[in-house]
């Protein structure tokens, strides 16, 4: 009989897997509660804090600090309404000299850009032929006064023989009217003397007014002809500004309105001057009138010709309290500021009258008194009524100054 022999059973195999891996796990899932109780424990004091940490803090009173630049204090000053202008500049007094008699130049004493005052000789012509025919006048007047010498002589004779009935009436009127005669003469040369004379003065040209050389038209050695130009002078002690301004604005313009301006080359100075006249016409090809500003020139600054650009103050108001534009708003259809008085803002209405959008003023007529604290910035969280500190005293604005551009609100 034969033996075989059988594999070992499994089973035993099986039993010994079951026993260590339950150890394991047992292990695994005590590690796992550790973490997560150690995780739960870390956890704890925050989440017991947070609710502390959300919790809103109590509500209190609005209180706001405001700075400096938050406030401005109302300053008085005077506003004006303006019309601005534009033109150019011309001498009130300009003459060019031109000679009254013909002849050769024989000198000039002055050239462009020199100063002359009233008087001075400018150019001498030559005096040959002049004192020649001075002379010759003054002859003719010596023989005319001769022959009226004679004829009184003769009218005397006459007058007698006539009481003597030596003559007749008709010799006696002819010697009378010989006497006439001569001294119609000696008049008639008299005055071709005075002629010469005066034409021998006009061979020295002098200056007729005060000013400086604008254009020497001649030099030593030419000739020149009865209405030659000889000099251009110009006197700049005072310009006119002539400015074009549209006929629907001629209203307001009247004499006497102040005008400011500026040129160019003095960007930072600003020159002054008066409405002397207004042109009753407009200009040809457009529908404005020209007006003439008188402008005093006593340094020189300005000369003519240069290009000025400014305004005509046309209304000027009484010194007002002035409050800032950004200061002003709306409620209700009325113009208020939020005023800071004893720490607290109010609405304050207000009374306007001139206003300047460009430099940032109005005219307070009504609602707010000079020193007056006034919020000037954008601050939707300040609301009247609510509670207020200023850092540091509020400084007043730079006022509007006397000749502001302005606008009528």
């Amino acid at each position: 009989m034969k033996l075989e022999t059988l594999p070992p059973s499994p089973a035993p195999v099986a039993n010994r897997a079951r026993r260590w891996r339950a150890p394991v796990i047992g292990l695994l899932v005590l590690g796992l509660a550790g973490g997560g109780w150690t995780v739960m424990r870390a956890k704890s004091p925050a989440q017991q804090g947070a609710p502390a940490a959300d919790k809103p803090a109590a509500k209190g009173p609005d209180s706001f600090e405001l700075a400096a630049s938050d406030v401005a204090a109302i300053d008085a000053g005077a506003l004006s309404v303006s019309l601005p202008l534009s033109g150019s500049l011309a001498p009130v007094s300009q003459a060019t000299i031109k000679a009254k008699v013909s002849g050769e130049v024989r000198e000039t004493t002055l050239r462009e850009g020199m100063a002359v005052a009233a008087g001075q000789v400018l150019a001498r012509l030559d005096q040959a032929d002049l004192r020649a025919r001075a002379a010759q006048q003054q002859g003719l007047v010596d023989e005319a006064e001769a022959r009226l010498a004679m004829a009184n002589r003769n009218h005397a004779n006459s007058q007698a023989l006539l009481k003597q009935n030596y003559i007749s009436q008709t010799s006696f009127d002819t010697t009378a009217n010989a006497v006439d005669l001569a001294r119609a003469a000696v008049k008639a040369a008299g005055a071709q003397l005075e002629l010469a004379r005066i034409a021998l003065n006009d061979s020295v040209i002098r200056a007729p007014i005060g000013g400086v050389v604008s254009k020497r038209h001649v030099q030593a050695g030419e000739k020149v002809a009865p209405d030659m130009p000889v000099y251009t002078i110009v006197n700049l002690a005072e310009l006119t500004l002539e400015a074009q301004v549209p006929t629907s604005e001629i209203p307001r313009v009247k004499v006497g309105q102040e005008v400011t301006f500026k040129v160019d080359g003095f960007q930072r100075r600003e020159f002054a001057g008066k409405v002397a006249r207004i042109n009753p016409t407009t200009e040809p090809g457009s529908r404005a009138m020209l007006v003439y500003i008188s402008v005093p020139n006593k340094d020189g600054a300005l000369l003519g010709g240069m290009f000025a650009k400014g305004h005509i103050t046309t209304e000027k108001s009484a010194v007002m309290p002035l409050v800032p534009v950004a200061a002003l708003r709306e409620d209700n259809g009325r113009q208020v500021v939020y005023k800071v008085e004893r720490g607290a803002v109010v609405s304050q209405p207000v009374s306007l009258g001139l206003r300047n959008d460009d430099t940032g003023y109005a005219e307070v007529t009504g609602g707010l008194d000079q020193g007056a604290q006034v919020i000037v910035a954008r601050l939707d969280a300040v609301k009247p009524g609510a509670r207020v500190k200023l850092a540091t005293p509020a400084a007043a604005p730079s006022p509007a100054k006397a000749g502001m551009l302005a606008s009528r609100s």
